[in-house]
């Protein structure tokens, strides 16, 4: 899905919106681009990209209006969470983190990246 706001383009990895923030075409069905930032964004950074460009996408969705950002990054299995106004902070293994207070889930890095695994079962 794209997201077009401030200037720029975007295709998160993953795009979180609140129901209310969701846009529906004429026939009923979720839009491929919307017009508002996600209210939470996560990007799995790739062997081939580069670090500060996808925190810069981070970065741009904060400034218009995303509540929540996370960077994974399966070199050392950690996820660097970003909130509006506040600093950047690296979690991993148990640590808990930090979702939409809105959402009632409770994840760790390592479940995250356990999802990630290819296994056999």
């Amino acid at each position: 899905m794209r997201c077009t706001f401030g200037g720029r383009s975007i295709i998160p990895d993953i795009a979180v919106f609140k129901w209310d923030n969701i846009v529906f075409t004429v026939a009923g069905e979720v839009a491929d681009n919307f017009e508002n930032p996600p209210d939470w964004t996560i990007e799995i950074l790739s062997p081939e990209q580069k670090p500060n460009k996808v925190i810069g996408n981070i970065l741009h969705c904060l400034k218009y209006g995303t509540r929540l950002g996370w960077l994974l990054d399966s070199d050392d299995s950690s996820i660097l969470v970003f909130e509006s106004g506040k600093q950047p902070i690296l979690f991993q293994g148990e640590d808990i983190l930090l979702v939409l207070p809105e959402i009632e889930l409770t994840l760790t890095p390592n479940q995250v990246f356990q999802w990630l695994k290819m296994s056999d079962g």
